[in-house]
């Protein structure tokens, strides 16, 4: 058992502008050898560039604020409670375009990938 509040955050590769996350489920965390699990905090206008994944799932589960996800040419949104999943292949980007934090939650498997170019 962790809390939250010991997982530092982070602004990963290809995050800018205050795209901030906590690697809460990781091999180096806990020893997880198949789960990449964090909590996002997007400041406004903060964002993931658009990127591929080749075997990755990724699912983005929305806790607060208002967020535009890219899936391929789509723009969709992501709110409070709302989820999408995301299977390898399909380019997608995130951004917060609200005017508070987004937040949400983000479930990766397995934990490494080699993005394919977009």
């Amino acid at each position: 058992v962790s809390h939250i509040a010991e997982i530092p955050w982070q602004e990963y590769p290809g995050h800018f502008g205050g795209a901030l996350s906590k690697a809460l489920v990781r091999p180096e965390t806990c020893g997880s050898r198949r789960i990449d699990f964090r909590i996002s905090c997007y400041q406004p206008m903060a964002h993931v560039a658009e990127h591929v994944h080749q075997v990755q799932e990724q699912v983005y589960h929305g806790l607060e604020g208002d967020g535009a996800l890219t899936l391929d040419d789509r723009k969709l949104s992501l709110r409070k409670n709302e989820f999408v999943f995301v299977p390898p292949g399909v380019r997608h980007g995130f951004t917060n375009e609200g005017v508070g934090p987004l937040v949400f939650l983000v479930v990766t498997t397995p934990v490494e990938d080699e993005e394919a170019p977009l």
